[in-house]
């Protein structure tokens, strides 16, 4: 059998000799005939990629993409996919946050015990910060509610993947890629490991509180259409709260008409909050509008600029 391990890399230079030193580690224990390793580098800015010419010069079967540019994780794992060809594939990160020691397990589930996916997920969030453990949360909880396609909390990139799967990922050749959805969405039958939250072995985290925020609003808009479904809702509500008003007024007018209209600010206020809510309708449609206009336009999802090969 052969084994096919997908890593994303960007800017991952000072991680990814520690990476190279455990993988090595726990290699007798895969029990695989071929093993198969496809970096990506990202469009990384550090010495990413010299460092994985030197892995490739040590052993051919060490593989490397490199992007023109950053184009995201997403479209790294995509491409990852694309190039690997074993029999099962594997996707990881090279800051040791995924422990390669779990890989063996993962094979076993796959192998003997028939199942088609081998994934992990985090049990606890130990050594996050705690702002973003509480959207987290609060992001998988919302999005279970509106979508059909359920996610795991605590649910990694970091998995086993027999090919019929794999297969299955590729034919999803959206622009827009949200992969812990598609994941999910291609079905089959998947085993969980769990283990606790490990924190980085090197370098700095890419995921700011914003790009997560960036990241959750893709995956919501590219597995549910209940918030456009919500906006109608709270339109319609708006509409029949500003009727009642009128006709209060109207029947007050003929009861009272000396009756003087009171209250600019109160009116302004409400004013100021109808029109917020119809820009943040329109702005839910705006983003379902654009999916639509990046995919239209059929650019490529990444290109690459380099692989490993080219040196002959």
């Amino acid at each position: 059998m052969k084994l096919s391990l997908i890593i994303p890399c960007y800017n991952e230079a000072e991680a990814l000799p520690l990476f190279r030193n455990c993988l090595l580690e726990v290699r007798p224990r895969l029990a695989v005939d071929e093993l198969e390793l496809v970096f990506v580098d990202d469009g990384s800015r550090d010495g990413t990629l010299d460092v994985l010419k030197g892995f490739h010069a040590e052993d051919p079967q060490w593989r490397y993409l490199s992007f023109s540019r950053n184009f995201g994780k997403e479209s790294a794992i995509f491409a990852g996919l694309r190039h690997a060809t074993g029999d099962v594939v594997g996707l990881m990160d090279a800051d040791l946050q995924d422990p390669p020691s779990l890989l063996p397990e993962m094979l076993a589930a796959l192998r003997e015990e028939g199942y088609d996916i081998a994934a992990t997920r985090r049990s606890t969030r130990k050594g996050e910060p705690v702002v973003r453990s509480f959207f987290a949360r609060r992001f998988y909880r919302f999005i279970n509610r509106i979508s059909t396609t359920k996610l795991v909390d605590g649910a990694r990139d970091f998995r086993l993947m027999k090919r019929p799967v794999v297969d299955a990922i590729l034919r999803l050749t959206e622009y827009n890629r949200f992969s812990k959805g598609i994941f999910e969405w291609v079905g089959f039958k998947t085993k969980w490991f769990s283990y606790e939250n490990i924190e980085r072995s090197a370098g700095t985290t890419k995921w700011s509180l914003w790009k997560l925020l960036k990241y959750s609003i893709e995956g919501i808009t590219a597995f549910s259409t209940v918030p456009l479904m919500l906006a109608v809702y709270t339109g319609l509500l708006f509409s029949l709260i500003a009727i009642l008003i009128i006709t209060g007024l109207v029947i007050r007018h003929f009861i009272d008409p000396a009756s003087a209209v009171q209250g600019w600010v109160s009116l302004t206020s409400i004013m100021t909050l109808l029109g917020g809510i119809q820009l943040v309708c329109i702005g839910l449609l705006g983003q379902y509008l654009a999916k639509t206009y990046l995919e239209v336009k059929n650019r490529p999802i990444y290109i690459i600029a380099a692989k490993s090969g080219d040196e002959r």
